[in-house]
């Protein structure tokens, strides 16, 4: 599927230092020369809300860092283009699924765009992979880690529970939450995951060995994130990888069950751990609240574009606090992020402007340390005061040195 446009990075004469992250688990090396990154999509049900925008300009961060450190960068991303959530829409809005989908899926891109997001190598939608994901189910079934429930294809994860990330009964709570069933009647065990489910009246489906159905939500994200970072050959050649891809990412929100169960069905279709070393972000709330779709209180990107606010303010705002920290967004903080824009491209349009090289070195150092936006923009505040307040002899800066170093690092275009 094709993803929206690409977005030049300016190159940097700064040495970039190898970027520390506190991973949620695991361990990755800086030094790889190529570097394999695999974000999870959206289900395109409804608009990008700033939860949405504040995990992927995480990984844009990333992302940005690594080529800047001439390391080459393979990314990619799925879209959940089929799943019960855009069905019930579709149902609910008497409208065609796909027509839906297609819709909400421009829309994001728009969205990636306006927020200056580098868009990935290969952006790959469930729909476009089912010749794939059959496959790999096929694959798992004959491994023999399946068993097969009222038509319905379930994968024993029994084998794998003693690497849960979060304790069984917190594990049993959220897999109910997060679209498991636990509680059905019949199951070896209540973690099993849907690996295929069997067709049901007036929803759509596709044509298996196994049955025709669709397909579940973990072995989707397993199979597009092999076949595009691995090769379309990964199921049948032998992986020279200690790990399969570099990093896995998403909100906090995927750590289980979907990132457990996608890394343990990598496994047994490669034989190898998925990934070196996952990373998640936290949640946005919205005036002290938790934000969700059944509160009705999203804050949607496309809404806020639409009435006017600049998409480097939206970005701005989302970078003053640290990716990994649940946030709250309230209109005092969209205030705040406008007038701090607003100061540091009223510096950055001086003729004369404070010495920028040790700013920009300044930068680069709180983004090696996992991230570190806030301390990135404090030092760019202090900088727009110093252009502002300093002698002549002082304003000895480059605007356009820092201008460009904000884009490549920051992705703010100011």
């Amino acid at each position: 599927m094709r993803s929206w446009p690409t977005v030049v990075i300016p190159p940097l004469n700064h040495e970039m230092p190898p970027l520390k992250l506190r991973l949620t688990s695991g361990k990755l090396e800086n030094s790889n020369a190529h570097f394999r990154m695999y974000v999870c999509g959206i289900t395109p049900y409804d608009a990008t809300h700033l939860g949405h925008a504040a995990t992927y300009l995480t990984f844009d961060l990333i992302n940005r860092y690594t080529q800047l450190q001439n390391r080459k960068v393979s990314f990619v991303e799925n879209i959940t283009d089929i799943d019960d959530p855009l069905l019930v829409r579709a149902e609910r809005d008497a409208t065609d699924w796909q027509s839906l989908a297609t819709s909400q899926i421009e829309l994001y891109a728009g969205d990636m765009s306006a927020l200056r997001i580098l868009p990935p190598e290969y952006f790959e939608s469930v729909t476009q992979s089912m010749e794939l994901i059959v496959l790999a189910v096929t694959k798992v079934i004959d491994a023999g880690f399946t068993y097969s429930l009222d038509g319905d294809i379930y994968f024993r994860s029994k084998d794998f529970l003693d690497e849960l990330p979060i304790p069984y009964e917190q594990a049993l709570s959220e897999f109910a939450e997060r679209g498991g069933d636990p509680k059905r009647p019949g199951k070896e065990e209540p973690l099993d995951p849907l690996l295929w489910l069997a067709n049901k009246p007036n929803e759509p489906g596709w044509p298996a060995p196994f049955g025709f159905g669709r397909p579940g939500w973990h072995i989707e994200c397993s199979v597009i994130a092999l076949r595009y970072l691995l090769g379309a050959d990964y199921l049948e050649s032998k992986i020279d990888r200690e790990f399969c891809i570099d990093l896995q990412g998403g909100g906090s929100d995927l750590i289980f069950p979907h990132h457990f169960m996608s890394a343990i069905l990598a496994k047994v279709l490669t034989g190898k751990p998925f990934a070196a070393g996952y990373l998640h972000t936290g949640m946005v709330g919205l005036d002290g609240e938790k934000m969700s779709k059944s509160k009705g209180n999203l804050v949607f990107v496309s809404k806020l574009l639409k009435s006017g606010v600049d998409p480097m303010v939206i970005r701005f705002a989302l970078l003053q606090n640290r990716y990994s920290s649940d946030r709250m967004w309230t209109d005092d903080v969209l205030y705040q992020a406008t007038l701090k824009v607003a100061k540091l491209r009223s510096a950055l349009a001086r003729m004369e402007v404070a010495q920028t090289s040790t700013v920009i070195d300044g930068v680069i150092s709180a983004l090696s340390d996992d991230l570190d936006t806030p301390k990135a923009l404090e030092l760019l505040d202090v900088w727009a005061s110093n252009t502002e307040s300093a002698k002549s002899s002082e304003l000895i800066g480059s605007a356009g040195e820092l201008s460009r170093a904000l884009d490549s690092l920051l992705g703010l275009a100011l």
